[in-house]
């Protein structure tokens, strides 16, 4: 590990040694760039608050933790709320917590790490067993992640555009609507603005204490608030500047969003590469053979096994089509499966499901998509359906969900 600083960092080193950092390289910001290179070190944590001495340094270290080759490189910055970080990448600490806070950030941070080199690590044992293992996307993980903006004052609309401009946001304008997109979608980040009294925000924190899936998610709190930080690691407090809780939120938003990212990778792997690493979902290829064996055991046991294929009309992109087809894992039951068909369509079989039932389900389905997928513009969710008949075979129940349609949600 590298403890960037002009001055001695001797208490925090000291901290960071007795929870377990093996060894620590203490330098200061002109030589930081030359230790990075020649330590590689596992994290890098910037000790004395405020801009750094030495720009070109700065920028040069923030490059290479950027594309340093292996897994990624946790980096934790020091910074009162008044001031912005020191490197652009790094996860903030506040001086004025207990150093114990900011090791704990770091530590969790520190698993992501650990988490990334056993993908890796899986990727190349599955690869040299023969097996074509599934692509990890080499994107930014902050075109995957989405930020709830909970609030209804003046601040708000500054702070949305400004949080917009970076990564993708859903707001509320009240914390029980803000519950809901937390237990609806895949949430990487959350802003509590102005607007809402003590109180409420206070409910809404316990809230998120009271689920372990939550207690590291990235919440940066405005104005007056209960102190959450020993519960809610990644909190932040901080002052209605939107361009600094930006500023802040994105590292952390961007690692939640990284690990959720290499989660759905190991599960792929785990799997043989059956799952899409992008989605959750099956593949095209193991869509098709699940069904296959799906088609053959209902007709050989005079079960009901019913299809759907969801396609889109509007404004719609890319991302929207690939958040639609995440949310098919909350949606769908345990014996159903789905995949993501290449033309942005999503394929669903409803196992044990006649058609009548499998209509309810697929409006129910339909309602929902259209929900998250929408940007500002209209959405249509056309979902074609089919049933299994006596002599089906899979080309023909394919053909008919691939060849009429029927509109289930405007």
């Amino acid at each position: 590990m590298i403890v960037v600083a002009e001055q001695p960092a001797t208490d925090l080193v000291a901290a960071l040694g007795a929870a377990g950092a093996f060894p620590i390289i203490e330098t200061n910001w002109t030589d930081a760039p030359t230790a990075f290179v020649s330590v590689k070190p596992a994290a890098v944590v910037i000790a004395e608050p405020g801009a750094p001495p030495s720009e070109s340094s700065a920028r040069m270290l923030c490059l290479q933790i950027a594309t340093a080759s292996g897994p990624l490189v946790p980096t934790l910055a020091f910074a009162h709320h008044g001031e912005d970080l020191a490197l652009p990448l790094a996860l903030p600490a506040d001086p004025e917590l207990p150093v114990s806070q900011a090791i704990a950030r770091l530590q969790a941070a520190m698993r992501v790490r650990a988490l990334h080199s056993t993908v890796l690590r899986r990727i190349e044992l599955f690869t040299s067993q023969g097996g074509t293992a599934p692509v990890f996307p080499m994107t930014d993980a902050l075109d995957d992640a989405t930020v709830l903006i909970a609030g209804r004052g003046p601040f708000y609309p500054a702070l949305s555009v400004a949080m917009g401009e970076r990564v993708k946001m859903v707001g509320a304008l009240s914390v029980e609507s803000a519950a809901k997109h937390l237990n609806a979608r895949d949430i990487d980040g959350i802003v509590i603005g102005d607007g809402f009294p003590p109180r409420m925000v206070e409910a809404f924190l316990s809230m998120l204490t009271e689920e372990p899936r939550f207690r590291d998610i990235p919440i940066a709190v405005t104005g007056d608030a209960p102190d959450f930080s020993e519960s809610l690691i990644n909190i932040e407090y901080v002052d209605s500047d939107a361009s600094r809780i930006v500023g802040r939120m994105v590292p952390m938003v961007r690692l939640r969003a990284f690990e959720t990212r290499l989660l759905r990778m190991l599960k792929s792997l785990d799997a043989d590469g059956t799952f899409d690493p992008e989605t959750g979902l099956l593949t095209r290829d193991s869509f098709l053979h699940q069904l296959s064996k799906a088609v053959a055991e209902a007709s050989d046991r005079s079960q009901s096994l019913s299809m759907a294929r969801y396609s889109f009309e509007g404004m719609i992109d890319a991302r929207a089509t690939m958040d639609g087809a995440r949310l098919l894992t909350r949606l769908t039951r345990p014996v159903d499966f789905a995949c993501r068909d290449d033309d942005g369509s999503i394929l669903v079989a409803f196992t044990q499901t006649d058609l009548r039932e499998a209509h309810m389900v697929a409006r129910r389905i339909a309602a929902e998509l259209k929900t998250i997928m929408k940007s500002g513009a209209a959405i249509t969710a056309n979902v074609t359906l089919a049933t299994l008949k006596s002599g089906d075979t899979l080309d023909s129940l394919m053909q008919r969900v691939l060849g009429s349609r029927m509109v289930a949600a405007e």
